[in-house]
C-alpha cells in the first residue's frame, strides 16, 4: 500500500508536540508493514466521516485516511490528525 499525505495533514502534524510526532512515525512504520496490525486499532468510520479510516497514534490521538484505488494499487491518503475530541467532537 502506498502512503500519501495531504498538505493540511503535514501542517497539522508539524503543530503537534514532539511526542505525538514520534509516535506517529512509529505507527506509520507499523502501518507500512501491516495496516491491520492490532496496535493501530485500524477501523472504518461512520456518519460524517464515512469513507475514512482511523488509526491510533496514541491513546487520545488519531490519524484519519482515505483508501484510494488507482490502477489496481491502493493509496492510503492521510488527511487529518488530532485528538479524539478534535476529530469526533466527543
Amino acid at each position: 500500500m502506498k502512503i500519501q499525505y495531504d498538505p493540511g495533514f503535514i501542517k497539522q502534524l508539524k503543530k503537534t508536540n514532539v511526542r505525538i510526532r514520534k509516535s506517529f512515525i512509529k505507527k506509520i512504520y507499523v502501518f507500512q508493514r501491516n495496516p491491520n496490525d492490532v496496535i493501530l486499532r485500524n477501523h472504518a468510520l461512520h456518519g460524517e466521516w464515512k469513507g475514512y479510516r482511523s488509526i491510533n497514534v496514541t491513546a487520545d490521538w488519531r490519524a484519519l485516511y482515505e483508501e484510494i484505488n488507482e490502477r489496481e494499487e491502493i493509496t492510503a491518503y492521510f488527511t487529518f490528525i488530532g485528538t479524539h475530541k478534535d476529530l469526533y467532537g466527543w
